[in-house]
């Protein structure tokens, strides 16, 4: 049997030793992120994505061991533990393993079978089981085992009783139960029919619906048990009884006896009554935790990689949040996402004032010397987009405009949150800030927003609320260290996803430098009050200070290792002002070995190669590489589409059966899958993410519904 060590090692294709090493940095309350990126020489420079699955299953394996112990001591303590059975549950590699082999010494609750066994008929069922008589009746063997004052006065009643504890062993032998479920796993249909034939609800697909378990897709799940919850649907898992009951009659039935016939009786009742609705409830269970594992998969990478979108820098921004009766709001945010103005447009209906907004935005434009227009996606969206467009282009102004996702927006605007940043604002201009620095700083923004509230996957609501709300913190986490944090100018939210930091110290850290002024270097973290040195030592080299007193607070450089950094410019004979110029351009090619230095510096080579990075490029953004906003777009509405059209846009959503795509109109159009390419794509996050901006296609045009297919695969309609 395998260590847990082992086992990791084996599966993750470590080395054992650094899996060692990586539990003990763990054990010893280390963060994630501090491990990914200051411990690679531990852990041999694996990521932070593969040190949260690492951490997971280190957790899943240490329950699974703890579980053991418990039913080992709990069998051990009925004086029923044999060797083999130990060694079984030694050997289990899964809880649901551990329960199986635990199932028949568990204290249940009053069953047939446990009013049979206070009735003393448990001997009868064992000479049942044993199948060694050949001759007689079976009614004469139970006569013997007639219990009048339990209520068991006859033969009959006594063998029916016994026969009851018969169908619960083999109900609840470890072995039996395993093959079936797999059987289950693999031959059951899920079959699907309406609640009500002649309603019509989003789950018409379902009325009449049959697929494999094993093949049906996640996001079908998903939907075939929402539609259940909403009594729409009634879902039902079906196997071939017949087979299933032979199988088991293959390992239950020992050859020819006088208790054949009732035996195989039992058997069937034993399935139908004990073992099938235990099993179907697994599998459906099983189902629903694999669609929402991918669910929460495909929602945590669309929101790493909205997070991790490229700001749009030095953009003095227009931000406008449409609206239609109480008109669109309007904040003026400079290249630093400072609030310069804000006031109120009304060129939607039922006003639809165009000639007055445009005098307005016209006087904003050229007072603040804005660049770039930002028209929230929500209500009234096109029709102010549509306004903009016109704007700019009768005005002919040096301007371009893009539509950005609002969702969770209004949470922001009425948070507590928001009320302490911008007290003296009203909700609605802090909204409209809110879309205007999402352009400006995507991640800076959103992290203010709860994360499930940002719209970016698949049946969100329907899911473990738990485990979506640990994987998205775990994805922001990972997006906020990658990207470093400026101390002096974050606030709480960001600060919060700081290895090492979270609520409690991201508000001291904001309260101090509201008291204090400015951080002048990362030592002065420490008279934050409750940071300690476990903290200091976490979140030092995510936090950043530009123009401090030390070059190297401004860079990814752990305070750790100053010295070596110090002793690298030495050794090259640069100036650590250099730093703060831009970087110490093509640093890395006047080191001529990178293995000798590290061992001149006794200094891990991983290490080294990160330090050197930093010192080329202080405070390097990893965002940078991602694709740019897509500015001005020529389709506003959809009667502008044309089948064939091509279009430039943004991807907004990924699904497991395609991707949302922003061409412009009020819906984003559907590229399904099979759409996204000539070749074979098995999920269509292998191809696209959130912020991808891709060339399209309009392939079809529902009028009525208003909703658009696309395709990227050309041809000669298209091209």
């Amino acid at each position: 049997m395998l260590s847990i060590e082992q086992t990791i090692a084996k599966e993750f294709d470590i080395n054992e030793l650094t899996v060692k090493a990586t539990i003990a940095l763990i054990d010893d309350g280390n963060t994630i992120p501090f491990i990914a990126r200051y411990r690679k020489e531990v852990t041999g420079g694996i990521n932070d994505e593969v040190l949260r699955n690492f951490n997971e299953r280190l957790e899943y394996l240490r329950s699974l061991q703890e579980r053991k112990s418990e039913v080992i001591r709990l069998i051990d303590e009925q004086g029923k533990l044999t060797e083999e059975l130990r060694a079984n549950i030694d050997a289990a590699t899964v809880i649901s393993r551990v329960e199986d082999l635990y199932k028949p010494f568990k204290k249940k609750r009053v069953t047939r079978a446990s009013k049979a066994r206070d009735a003393g008929l448990e001997p009868l069922a064992t000479i049942i089981l044993e199948q060694a008589i050949k001759a007689g009746k079976p009614l004469e063997i139970a006569k013997a085992h007639i219990n009048k004052e339990a209520g068991f006065d006859n033969a009959e009643k006594a063998l029916k009783g016994a026969l009851d504890i018969v169908a619960e062993i083999i109900a609840d032998d470890a072995d039996n139960t395993a093959m079936l479920r797999e059987y289950t796993r693999r031959t059951g249909q899920i079959i699907t029919e309406a609640v009500n034939k002649n309603e019509k609800t989003a789950y018409d697909a379902y009325y009449n619906f049959s697929e494999a378990a094993e093949k049906i897709p996640n996001h079908r799940i998903l939907a075939v048990n929402r539609g259940e919850k909403e009594d729409k649907i009634k879902v039902k898992v079906l196997v071939d009884e017949e087979k299933a009951i032979y199988l088991l009659e293959r390992r239950v039935i020992k050859g020819e006896s006088i208790f054949a016939d009732i035996i195989k009786e039992t058997i069937s009742d034993a399935y139908t009554r004990l073992i099938e609705p235990t099993i179907v409830r697994e599998v459906r269970n099983e189902l629903k935790e694999r669609a929402e594992k991918d669910a929460i998969k495909v929602f945590a990478k669309n929101t790493e990689n909205l997070l991790m979108q490229r700001p749009l820098r030095n953009a003095r921004i227009i931000a406008i949040d449409p609206g239609l009766r109480t008109g669109c709001k309007v904040a003026v945010l400079d290249e630093y996402g400072k609030l310069l103005d804000a006031t109120t447009i009304f060129p939607t209906p039922p006003k639809c004032d165009t000639e007055g907004s445009k005098r307005i935005l016209l006087k904003l434009v050229k007072e603040h010397k804005t660049n770039v227009i930002v028209v929230g996606n929500g209500t009234a969206s096109r029709e102010t987009e549509m306004f903009v467009s016109d704007f700019i282009e009768s005005l002919r102004l040096p301007i371009q405009y893009t539509i950005v996702n609002e969702a969770g927006a209004s949470v922001y605007s009425a948070s507590k949150e928001a009320t302490r940043e911008y007290p003296d604002l009203d909700v609605s201009t802090r909204g409209a800030m809110s879309l205007g620095r999402r352009l400006q700083d995507p991640l800076s923004e959103l992290v203010k927003i709860p994360v499930k509230s940002i719209g970016v996957g698949q049946y969100q609501h329907d899911i473990n609320q738990t485990d979506l709300e640990n994987a998205l913190n775990a994805v922001v986490e990972n997006a906020v260290n990658r990207v470093g944090v400026d101390l002096n100018t974050a606030g709480a939210s960001l600060l919060s996803y700081v290895a090492g930091i979270g609520p409690s110290l991201a508000k001291s850290i904001v309260s101090y430098r509201e008291e204090n002024g400015a951080f002048r270097d990362r030592a002065e973290l420490k008279k934050v009050p409750k940071l300690g040195e476990k903290a200091f030592a976490q979140s030092a080299g995510f936090l950043r200070i530009l123009n401090g007193i030390n070059p190297m607070d401004g860079t990814g450089i752990h305070p750790e290792s100053y010295k070596v950094a110090e002793d690298i410019l030495k050794y090259l004979g640069i100036s650590a002002n250099q730093i703060s110029n831009g970087g110490i351009k093509d640093i890395k090619k006047r080191v001529s070995n990178i293995k000798t230095l590290a061992e001149q510096l006794n200094c891990g080579e991983l290490t080294l190669q990160d330090i050197l990075s930093d010192l080329e490029k202080p405070g390097r953004d990893p965002r940078d590489g991602a694709p740019g906003v897509v500015l001005s777009k020529a389709v506003k509405t959809f009667r502008d589409l044309k089948i064939g059209m091509e279009l430039m846009g943004t991807v907004r959503n990924v699904v497991d059966f395609g991707v949302f795509v922003d061409i412009g109109v009020k819906n984003s159009g559907l590229l399904h899958i099979s759409k996204m390419s000539r070749a074979y794509i098995k999920h269509p996050s292998d191809m696209l993410a959130v912020g991808d901006v891709v060339k399209v296609w309009v392939e079809d045009l529902d009028a009525i519904r208003e909703k658009t297919q696309l395709t990227m695969i050309p041809n000669n309609l298209y091209e």
